[in-house]
């Protein structure tokens, strides 16, 4: 299957599985609120330009927010990781060795400890961001820390199984014309 059916693929998949199952999950605290689509986009090839990450970014989260009536909370939130995307990537490996070996970011491409670092750091900003625009206000900051921190939680929660069900094949390019 080529990388870019396969991207539309999980497009869909993700959006669907977000507006339809996660979202009709009645929260389990007032501060924790599932998420997972966001994967898409720390599932993106490593070769797509910051331009490119981040209007697929904006457009993926668009979609979200379409479906769920949210203005633009979603779009922003995406954009933002899609752009600081490369930079986390460029931080926690050496430029060379993850973009002639693999195609995209996975335990296998990463090593175990900089793919976690990676999506610890993403799903914080995510999470952050987007809470902080729902929010729009520092009334009390140990209740905009504990919304964020317990989404987190859960969404790493939600990643972690998602991994471990859905094991993705990185396959190793050892023809790098």
């Amino acid at each position: 299957m080529s990388n870019l059916l396969k991207n539309i693929i999980r497009f869909i998949v993700f959006i669907l599985f977000q507006v339809f199952v996660l979202d009709n999950i009645q929260p389990l605290h007032r501060f924790i609120i599932p998420y997972l689509y966001f994967l898409f986009i720390l599932w993106l090839p490593f070769k797509i330009s910051r331009g490119g990450l981040s209007l697929l970014g904006f457009l993926f989260g668009l979609c979200l927010d379409f479906f769920t009536k949210t203005p633009g909370l979603h779009a922003a939130a995406c954009t933002l990781i899609a752009y600081v995307r490369p930079f986390i990537i460029g931080l926690l490996m050496p430029k060379e060795s993850y973009e002639i070996s693999y195609a995209e970011p996975s335990f296998t491409s990463m090593g175990l400890m900089p793919y976690f670092v990676y999506v610890l750091i993403l799903t914080v900003l995510h999470h952050s961001y987007l809470v902080f625009l729902e929010w729009l206000e520092f009334g009390n900051f140990f209740y905009f820390l504990g919304k964020v921190f317990a989404t987190t939680g859960i969404s790493l929660l939600l990643i972690l199984i998602t991994e471990i069900l859905f094991v993705r094949k990185s396959r190793y390019r050892t023809n790098v014309a």
